[in-house]
């Protein structure tokens, strides 16, 4: 049965997410989150699945519409501006009965699923502390635009430290308290088209440190930022009381023992890991969507990443959300 899909979305909807709903055999309804008259009647109109991938700042106005008309609904990360909107969804989808997603699809790349698998089948002991890195130049010269703008959900934070908190979340379970170093590195920027070199001011980070503990113990640490001087190679390790887990990206899971010489995993690794880690993730929501069963990542996954990530964003230290 060939589904019948509306992506809302013009940059991440069009270049990734459709292409891998038709690479699905989907039959795709593309449409501009902009144009608020095209989404309504695309949502209006017989379809098995809206999924949408406007800016955070949309987020609300399109689930509500998609609730509204008893479609089933996948939303992007970072799950709206702030928890409030993503309690808001949550409450609409689980009132409506609406099967919901959420677009975690870093839980389908083949190397953090191995780094879960040994995790959970006790590679390296009881785990300890996980610290990851990630530092990219591309942010440096990027125009001005909502990813800029605290007010209409932009920042790091839900932009990457998102899908760094879900696979807290993923592997190890309830954060139990976070602190956070947020900075904006560039601070002014100029728009798209503008001329005369006019320069905006910079409202939400663009690089942050952040700390954690998990409930069952566990500490992390996220060191990032998009603007950096240079690129360095992203890099996850995972210490557990008998050994390590090194990941690094789009290269080798590395099992690391005392007195043991290193274990290389041959995880096939894809031209395009993020487009591939988002097919594997949409094939698994359109098999929920035929089967009926709801699967997760889902609006509550959403709603627990979000909780850590206002706290992120205010630098503070805070329990989380129940």
């Amino acid at each position: 049965m060939s589904l019948k899909i509306v992506v809302i979305g013009t940059g991440f909807g069009r270049h990734t997410v459709a292409p891998a709903f038709e690479s699905l055999g989907c039959d795709v309804d593309l449409v501009s989150p902009r144009d608020a008259r095209a989404v309504r009647e695309a949502v209006a109109a017989p379809c098995d699945l809206v999924s949408i991938h406007s800016p955070p700042f949309l987020h609300c106005e399109h689930v509500r519409l998609a609730v509204g008309h008893g479609r089933s609904v996948l939303c992007d990360k970072p799950f709206g501006c702030n928890a409030t909107e993503a309690r808001e969804m949550l409450e609409l989808a689980s009132a409506s009965g609406v099967m919901h997603f959420l677009n975690f699809e870093f839980r389908c790349d083949p190397l953090r699923a191995k780094m879960k698998e040994l995790l959970d089948a006790g590679a390296i002991g009881k785990p300890r502390h996980l610290s990851s890195s990630m530092f990219m130049s591309r942010g440096r010269k990027a125009p001005h635009g909502w990813l800029f703008e605290k007010d209409k959900g932009g920042g790091w934070i839900g932009a990457f430290a998102s899908h760094q908190v879900d696979l807290l979340h993923w592997l190890f379970g309830e954060i139990e308290t976070v602190s956070c170093l947020p900075r904006i590195d560039v601070v002014a920027r100029p728009g798209r088209g503008d001329a005369g070199g006019q320069l905006h001011d910079a409202t939400a980070e663009d690089a942050l440190t952040a700390w954690f503990r998990l409930k069952n113990g566990v500490t992390a640490s996220i060191d990032t930022a998009c603007s950096a001087a240079v690129n360095l190679p992203a890099q996850i390790v995972l210490f557990g009381s008998e050994g390590a887990l090194q990941l690094s990206h789009n290269a080798e899971l590395v099992l690391m023992r005392p007195e043991q010489d290193p274990e290389r995993f041959p995880v096939a690794r894809d031209e395009n890991p993020l487009g591939a880690a988002q097919e594997r993730w949409l094939a698994k929501v359109c098999e929920a969507v035929k089967t009926r069963r709801q699967i997760a990542p889902d609006f509550t996954t959403g709603l627990a990443c979000a909780g850590i990530l206002d706290a992120m964003r205010t630098g503070g230290s805070i329990t989380s959300p129940r």
